[in-house]
């Protein structure tokens, strides 16, 4: 099995932005959401995949990743997913052995920017830069899969 081991943060500055390496721009849709899963399609400028995840809360899931033609990703997006669409620019910040991902949304989901780390271990430690502020990786708002329900926009 799969796992995937991932905190999300909440950002208190804008200092990242002198740190990014590479960003993509990337473009999400669900097929099917239920209280044990996700699937979704995702596409970046050059390739596509089918993630299928488990709808565990915390920082610890199941993930199951699988490459998929670019040309079915796009067709599957625009007529088969749930809309909103999930779209945001993924901004790639190296930090010691860890690279954070920080996810500036677009669309319905404007304003919103959080920052993930992936790690090997469940107690594997990392290292906070001084821009990293609250953790939200237990908040279900900041899921993706509810992000695509509940977007950003509609928050009080």
């Amino acid at each position: 099995m799969a796992i995937e081991i991932e905190h999300k943060f909440l950002l208190v500055n804008d200092k990242w932005r002198n740190e990014v390496s590479h960003y993509k721009k990337l473009k999400q849709g669900y097929l099917s959401s239920a209280p044990t899963s996700s699937i979704r399609v995702r596409t970046d400028d050059q390739k596509a995949w089918l993630n299928i995840k488990s709808a565990t809360i915390g920082n610890q899931r199941a993930e199951y990743e699988y490459e998929i033609p670019l040309k079915d990703a796009v067709e599957i997006l625009s007529s088969l997913c749930k809309k909103p669409l999930i779209e945001k620019t993924r901004h790639y910040v190296p930090q010691g052995k860890h690279i954070w991902e920080i996810d500036e949304f677009e669309g319905d989901n404007y304003g919103l920017i959080v920052a993930e780390i992936e790690l090997t271990d469940s107690n594997e430690e990392f290292f906070k830069p001084d821009w990293i502020g609250q953790e939200v990786t237990y908040d279900l708002r900041y899921y993706n899969n509810n992000l695509s329900l509940h977007p950003y926009k509609e928050w009080s």
